[in-house]
């Protein structure tokens, strides 16, 4: 999993580099708002750490134009902030921040929050299986089933659907998808995307069940949360 730490002093950035990657995940950084909106809609990230005070454009306002937006709208954001009064973690939290850290803090604490709200926005996050509505994923013996019907799927489509039930509920343009399952190096259009959700659905729903895949109009693709 990619997490984007949008932070202004290089010591806080290595500090939340350098815990984030021993934890496992993946790590981009921005060091003001404006790159960090521009991180966000390039490299889909499937978290943000969001520093409250950054150049150009603010937390807060970050937060709030996330919510916002189609695509983004459940991204999950932790505002890290030195504004550590009430009053600012309630606006935090109102404009859409799952979660609010105040500096200073402990790496150890802040770890255990990030895996919280990932649990929050997907309970099946890090373990062995994925569980959407009916539809279970065997990440260890790369099997597929719906109900008790077992799905045979190519490769392509087992990494198309893993990563639509690992981020559930979040619309994922052509875009986002082509980076996260053929790979940012490697050149693919945009309609081998739609080819392989059509191969996708017709698996999924071979015996008439609903489909669980939502066409947003103009931006992409949803996996449902039932």
């Amino acid at each position: 999993m990619k997490i984007l730490v949008v932070e202004d002093e290089p010591a806080m950035v290595e500090l939340l580099r350098y815990n984030l990657e021993s934890e496992g995940f993946d790590v981009a950084s921005a060091p003001d708002g404006e790159e960090a909106i521009m991180a966000i809609e390039e490299q889909s990230p499937d978290m943000v750490l969001l520093d409250w005070m950054i150049p150009k454009v603010s937390g807060i306002e970050i937060c709030r134009r996330l919510r916002r937006d189609q695509k983004f709208r459940n991204l999950p954001v932790i505002m890290i902030t030195a504004r550590g009064e009430e009053s600012d973690r309630v606006r935090g939290l109102d404009v859409g921040a799952d979660d609010y850290v105040a500096k200073p803090f402990s790496p150890a604490e802040l770890m255990a929050r990030i895996r919280a709200v990932l649990r929050r926005g997907n309970p099946n996050a890090g373990g062995e299986s994925l569980q959407i509505a009916d539809v279970n994923m065997d990440l260890v013996a790369y099997k597929v089933s719906r109900g008790s019907r077992e799905l045979h799927l190519g490769p392509t489509e087992f990494k198309l659907l893993r990563f639509f039930m690992e981020r559930p509920g979040r619309v994922l343009t052509r875009e986002q998808l082509l980076d996260g399952v053929w790979g940012q190096n490697v050149y693919v259009e945009d309609r081998t995307v739609d080819v392989h959700i059509r191969r996708l659905r017709k698996v999924l729903n071979e015996n008439g069940d609903v489909d669980l895949i939502r066409t947003v109009r103009a931006v992409g693709y949803c996996f449902e949360k039932a």
